[in-house]
């Protein structure tokens, strides 16, 4: 889950002024956390204690208004009642990575558990198959799987393209929000890294919607190499030391290691 939101607080500044370099500073000027994070916490919460996934998730992004959501998702965490509004975004998947974490053991838990989470707004077909994606390849990185078997899987599985290289897909890439857009890239950012930083630059480098990249990027990568602690560190203190509620529900997910 951290590899999401450290992916999303590095991306953030690099949204709208995309770059198609992986040298630049890992945390630059202004970075910030988005409604990627915000989400991801969201999930985290709703997952831990069995709450209401949609009511949940209004209720933690009301609390952090102006962080970048997207126009139908900002109406919809005021409707009354919320409904699903048939979106293929990426952000049904950026948000996923708890329901991988908390199933480390049970593949069909994790999927269920990603189910229960895009569907309350994300329910397009192409929405849930890119949620359900990316909770598939960060569960097969936790279950020790090599990254070239966990491309192979997902594109039998998925029926996603993962045959580029990160170098081939920069090339032409450009910003897309959907999931069919976003969900291959990230994956393949992950798989093609030998750190977790790199996956993250390799994300930001494809000049897309860097910040999501990232987060979709970032929890693959956390499973396959972990985290190094000083990028945590300072993370929690230069980024989330306003937001206790947010560090609050990650030191209790990460009791679940």
């Amino acid at each position: 889950m951290l590899g999401a939101i450290i992916g999303d607080i590095v991306g953030s500044i690099y949204e709208w002024e995309p770059i198609k370099t992986k040298d630049f500073p890992f945390f630059g000027n202004n970075c910030h956390f988005t409604d990627d994070s915000v989400c991801t916490i969201a999930v985290a919460d709703m997952l831990l204690h069995d709450l209401p996934p949609a009511e949940t998730m209004q209720k933690w992004c009301q609390r952090y208004p102006g962080r970048g959501y997207g126009g139908m998702f900002a109406d919809w965490i005021y409707a009354d009642p919320p409904e699903p509004y048939n979106s293929f975004g990426n952000g049904a998947a950026m948000r996923v990575s708890p329901a991988a974490f908390l199933n480390r053991d049970d593949l069909e838990a994790a999927l269920s558990a990603t189910n229960k989470v895009t569907e309350i707004t994300h329910n397009h077909p192409e929405g849930i198959k890119g949620a359900r994606a990316t909770t598939y390849a960060i569960w097969l990185a936790y279950r020790g799987v090599k990254p070239e078997t966990i491309r192979e899987i997902i594109i039998a599985d998925c029926r996603y393209d993962l045959t580029r290289t990160v170098d081939e897909i920069r090339r032409d890439y450009f910003f897309d929000i959907t999931c069919q857009g976003s969900v291959p890239p990230a994956i393949t950012c992950a798989l093609e890294s030998v750190s977790y930083e790199g996956a993250i630059r390799n994300a930001i480098s494809l000049g897309g919607d860097a910040d999501t990249l990232a987060a979709i990027a970032g929890p693959i990568a956390e499973a396959l190499h972990g985290i190094p602690d000083e990028l945590i560190e300072q993370t929690k203190i230069r980024y989330l030391s306003d937001a206790p509620d947010i560090l609050e529900i990650i030191q209790e997910m990460y009791q679940h290691q």
